[in-house]
């Protein structure tokens, strides 16, 4: 059985996503004003057919897809700092017992225990074979 997290651990996970929270916001920001600067405006005005058009809706659709990935980053990371401001950084939300400082160390956004995610993404997470 794990540990619980010392203070000075706590500490050092709340400085990593603080860092990294403020890393995300200027990427974002950075793609945005890149994505000005790109003008997908003038591209879709240029667009002549069918084809065109669909490259152009994928290229605006991938800049959009990133800041997404981005975003949802963010709010897991809002949601570590929650935990550990309440007192529960480290606790699976599962089973309630400490998680590995190995697993928090490489994702500190971690709500569950390695087991309990396992269990997770079979149970939830389905084959995702899309079909028409």
């Amino acid at each position: 059985m794990e540990q619980a997290l010392t203070e000075s651990q706590l500490n050092e996970f709340k400085r990593r996503l603080k860092e990294r929270y403020r890393a995300l916001r200027e990427e974002i920001r950075s793609e945005l004003l890149k994505s000005d600067d790109e003008q997908y405006i003038e591209l879709a005005g240029r667009v002549h057919d069918v084809e065109e058009e669909a490259v152009a809706d994928l290229l605006v659709d991938l800049n959009l897809a990133g800041i997404d990935r981005h975003v949802q980053e963010i709010r897991d990371i809002d949601a570590a700092l929650i935990r550990i401001a309440e007192g529960s950084y480290g606790i699976c939300i599962d089973c309630e017992q400490p998680i590995d400082a190995e697993r928090l160390t490489v994702y500190p956004t971690a709500k569950r225990c390695l087991q309990c995610q396992q269990v997770y993404e079979r149970t939830h997470l389905g084959p995702g074979s899309p079909s028409l």
